[in-house]
C-alpha cells in the first residue's frame, strides 16, 4: 500500500540549510575513503622513516618531518617546484581518465601504458615525416593521429571481451609488450635519427607547444607583469588540454545517454542487456575512449617538452600508465578526483629527488606511500572502522512523514521469496494495488522526505 504523495517541490522550495547538510553529507562520503587512505599512508611512511633512521626517538621524529617538508618542498613549495609538478601530472590525468572510464563499465584497463606508447609514436612517425606542414594543419593532424591509435590499440581490447569474452586485464598486458617492443624497433630502425643515439628525430617546431610561462610572456605579458626567466618553469599548455579532457569526462560520464549506459553495465551488465543496452557495443567503445584518452596522454607530452623526440626503451621503464590505476582508483573515478589524484601522485613523484638530497631518505619512501594508498582502498579499512564505531556516528536522515513542501523520494522495498512485496504479506496477500501506484514497476513506492 503506498503513502499519501506529499506536494512535489523543486529544488528552490527546499530550506536551504538542509540542502547544505546533504551536500556536505555527499561530500563527506565521497572524498572520506581517499583522504583516509592518504593520512594513514603518511603515518605509515613517518613508520619507516623512524624504524629505519638512527638515534633517539626525537631524532627520528624530527627526520621525518623533515623528509616530508622537503617532499613538499619539492612538490609544491615554490612556484618553480609546481611547474614541474604539473609535467608529470599532465600525462597522469590523461592516464588516469583511460582506466576511470573502464573502471566505469567494470573493466579493469592494464593497458593504459602502451595505449600512451602506441599515441606517442604515431604522431612522432607523422611528426618527423611531415617536417614543411604548416603548425596549424601538422598539430590538429598529430593529436587526431595519437588519439586514433590509442582508441585502436584499445579497442583491440574491447572487441575481444565483447564478443570473445577474452579477460581484459590479459589482453591488456600482452598488448602493453607487444606496444613497447614495436616502439623500440620503430626507435632504433625507420625513425632513428643518425645523430642521435637510440632516439627518433625530434618533431620540427611549426608541431610543438609552448612552455605556459613563455606562452603568458606573448600573450598576456604584453600588459602584465612578465615572468622572468620562462624557460625555468616547464609546464606547458598542454596541461589546459588536460582540463578540458576532465570536463568532456565529466560531461561524457554524466550527461549523456552513453554514460548512463555505461554506468549501468558497470554496475549489473545482466540488468543492463535485459534493459535492452547495448552491452557488447558499448564495451568496446568504452575501450576506444579509454585507448584515445592513454594516447592523447602520450602525443601531448611529447609535443609539450624538450627535446620533442622518444627515447628507446622509455616506455618500458615508464609507470605512467600504471601509477594511473591508483588515480583512478584514489579519484573514485571521478573529473575531480582525478585531477585531484594526479596532483598527488605527480607530487610525489617530483618531490622524491628533494626529499633525497635534503633529508638523505630514499626516494623510494614515495612508492611505498603509492602503495600503501592503494593498499588503503583496496581493504577498505574506513568502512571497517565505520563499522566497529556506534551506529550513532555515522547515522543518515531518515525519511520523515509527508509533510507540506517535501520532496518526492523512490526507494526500493524488499520483496518475499514470490517476489512479491511486504504490505501485500501483511494485507493477508491482497494483490490489489491502488491506482496512486499503479504507475510505478514493482518493488517501488513513492514516499515524501523531508530535506
Amino acid at each position: 500500500m503506498a503513502m499519501p504523495l506529499a506536494h512535489q517541490s523543486g529544488p528552490e522550495q527546499r530550506a536551504p540549510a538542509s540542502n547544505r547538510l546533504i551536500w556536505l553529507r555527499r561530500l563527506g562520503a565521497s572524498i572520506g575513503r581517499p583522504v583516509f587512505a592518504v593520512v594513514l599512508a603518511m603515518v605509515a611512511g613517518i613508520i619507516v622513516i623512524m624504524i629505519t633512521s638512527p638515534g633517539s626517538f626525537g631524532d627520528r621524529l624530527t627526520e621525518a618531518i623533515s623528509a616530508y617538508q622537503a617532499l613538499f618542498m619539492g612538490s609544491f613549495g615554490s612556484l618553480q617546484s609546481l611547474s614541474y609538478t604539473l609535467v608529470n601530472v599532465t600525462p597522469l590525468i590523461f592516464a588516469g581518465l583511460s582506466v576511470a572510464i573502464a573502471f566505469r563499465a567494470g573493466l579493469f584497463n592494464i593497458g593504459a601504458e602502451g595505449q600512451l606508447a602506441v599515441g606517442a609514436i604515431t604522431a612522432s612517425a607523422i611528426g618527423i615525416h611531415a617536417t614543411t606542414w604548416p603548425g596549424w594543419v601538422l598539430i590538429p593532424v598529430l593529436i587526431v593521429a595519437g588519439a586514433l591509435a590509442g582508441a585502436i590499440w584499445g579497442g583491440i581490447v574491447g572487441i575481444l571481451k565483447a564478443w570473445r569474452g577474452a579477460h581484459e586485464v590479459v589482453t591488456t598486458i600482452m598488448l602493453n609488450w607487444i606496444a613497447f617492443f614495436v616502439a623500440d624497433y620503430l626507435i632504433n630502425g625507420p625513425l632513428l635519427d643518425p645523430a642521435l643515439a637510440n632516439s627518433t628525430k625530434p618533431l620540427p617546431p611549426q608541431a610543438t607547444f609552448p612552455l605556459i610561462s613563455v606562452f603568458y610572456n606573448h600573450t598576456l605579458g604584453t600588459f602584465l607583469p612578465q615572468i622572468a626567466g620562462p624557460q625555468a618553469y616547464l609546464a606547458d599548455v598542454t596541461f589546459f588540454f588536460a582540463l578540458i579532457a576532465l570536463v568532456v569526462y565529466w560531461f561524457l560520464m554524466s550527461r549523456t545517454t552513453f554514460g548512463y549506459e555505461v554506468r549501468v553495465i558497470g554496475q549489473n551488465p545482466k540488468a543492463a542487456r535485459y534493459a535492452g543496452i547495448p552491452t557488447k557495443r558499448n564495451i568496446f567503445l568504452v575501450m576506444a575512449i579509454a585507448g584515445a584518452f592513454a594516447g592523447l596522454g602520450g602525443v601531448f607530452h611529447l609535443m609539450g617538452q624538450f627535446p620533442y623526440y622518444l627515447t628507446g626503451s622509455t616506455f618500458r621503464i615508464d609507470t605512467v600508465g600504471f601509477d594511473a590505476i591508483g588515480v583512478a582508483l584514489l579519484g573514485h573515478t571521478t573529473a575531480i578526483g582525478v585531477f585531484f589524484a594526479s596532483l598527488l601522485f605527480g607530487g610525489l613523484r617530483q618531490g622524491a629527488g628533494l626529499m633525497q638530497l635534503n633529508a638523505n631518505v630514499p626516494g623510494d619512501l614515495v612508492y611505498i606511500i603509492q602503495a600503501l594508498v592503494l593498499f588503503s582502498i583496496a581493504a577498505e579499512f574506513l568502512p571497517a572502522i565505520q563499522r566497529a564505531l556506534p551506529k550513532r556516528m555515522f547515522s543518515r536522515l531518515r525519511p520523515l512523514p509527508a509533510t507540506a513542501g517535501g520532496s518526492l523520494t523512490v526507494v526500493d522495498l524488499p520483496e518475499n521469496d514470490n517476489g512479491s512485496l511486504h504490505d501485500r504479506e501483511s494485507n493477508g496477500g491482497d494483490s490489489h494495488k491502488d491506482d496512486s501506484t499503479a504507475e510505478h514497476s514493482p518493488g517501488q513506492m513513492q514516499i515524501a522526505e523531508e530535506e
